[in-house]
């Protein structure tokens, strides 16, 4: 197959057309299914179920009609259409932050037989002129830091990355042998606060809060925090690694029905057996509450001490920004 000649306007291809989500959505989640199958996680799973779901529900297509560019799900979108069939997809995704409206780039997939053919490269500058279009100029994108091909065509383009994050997991075990150091693990007091936000802060940075929504406001201690926490029942666990009266490290269990529940805080030249001793313990005290328990953090050279407590890799993002020169 001949690679493909782009015009200035790559909507002008006759391949290249918008998502309709009246009849697209089910062969959209069929490619994106046999495109990322094997690295698809849980969540990866529910989404393209949800996607089949969608796509045959009639009062949920009513209203996404009309709600494509202002919702957070992947309403808006382009394909790519080749012998019959959709062989190229990538969703546009909006969000807004303190009234700032930032777009996400995602599920951009090409079928295997359809590949280094520019589709991709077609698909994505398609999507960063829908958003400018639009004045918006924040866009952003993620893509596993495994995936070579990929990155080199974001670079290509224009793509700045500004993150590289892991997704750990481990099993819980309430039998979990203990490790012997002199770090002790205690409840977290109110006077390590101030140093827990300042660690949170900046292993969780503003930058990409848009993305995950932290708020980091529901570990602050005082009564009126613990009352509203027992309000809506959310059953928030915090730990501490101490050495003496210094304090190591923090780690906090926030139930958001979402896999990043864990939000581990440590300062850049912190003992790492801290954050080991204390995911040790998060996978003994939350035993009775979840088979598993998953955790958002940076590349950084703390992740052998993850490791160490028995978390696995899920995967590893990069998240890159289109830089404003582009197109």
């Amino acid at each position: 197959m001949a690679s493909i000649t782009l015009s200035a306007r790559t909507e002008r291809h006759p391949n290249l057309r918008p998502l309709s989500i009246l009849r697209d959505l089910p062969p959209v989640a069929d490619l994106i299914e046999s495109c990322f199958s094997s690295t698809m996680d849980g969540d990866g799973k529910r989404y393209v179920q949800d996607m089949r779901r969608a796509g045959s529900d009639n009062s949920f297509l009513k209203w996404a009609k009309h709600a494509a560019d202002s919702t957070s799900l992947p309403l808006t979108g382009y394909v790519w259409e080749e012998d019959g069939r959709i062989v190229g997809n990538v969703s546009l995704v909006p969000f807004r932050h303190n009234k700032h409206r930032i777009y996400l780039i995602a599920n951009v997939a090409v079928h295997s037989d359809y590949r280094r053919r520019g589709i991709a490269r077609a698909l994505t500058l398609r999507a960063v002129e829908h958003a400018r279009e639009r004045k918006i100029n924040d866009i952003w994108l993620n893509v596993r830091a495994d995936n070579a091909v990929a990155i080199t065509l974001y670079q290509n383009l224009g793509f700045v990355e500004r993150a590289r994050r892991t997704s750990w997991q481990a099993v819980t075990d309430s039998r979990l042998e203990r490790i012997k150091t002199d770090i002790a693990v205690t409840s977290r007091d109110a006077r390590f606060w101030q140093t827990q936000l300042e660690w949170l802060s900046r292993l969780h940075p503003d930058e990409l809060n848009w993305h995950s929504k932290w708020n980091f406001s529901t570990l602050k201690p005082g009564f009126l925090n613990w009352l509203y926490l027992l309000l809506i029942d959310a059953n928030v666990r915090q730990w501490a690694a101490v050495r003496g009266e210094s304090l190591l490290a923090t780690l906090s269990w926030i139930p958001t029905g979402r896999g990043e529940s864990l939000f581990a805080g440590i300062g850049q030249r912190s003992d790492p057996e801290a954050l080991t001793v204390l995911l040790q313990q998060a996978r003994r005290d939350l035993h009775s509450h979840h088979s598993s328990i998953n955790m958002d953090f940076p590349v950084s050279p703390f992740d052998d001490a993850i490791r160490a407590a028995g978390f696995k890799t899920i995967r590893t993002l990069i998240w890159m920004q289109a830089g404003m020169a582009h197109v």
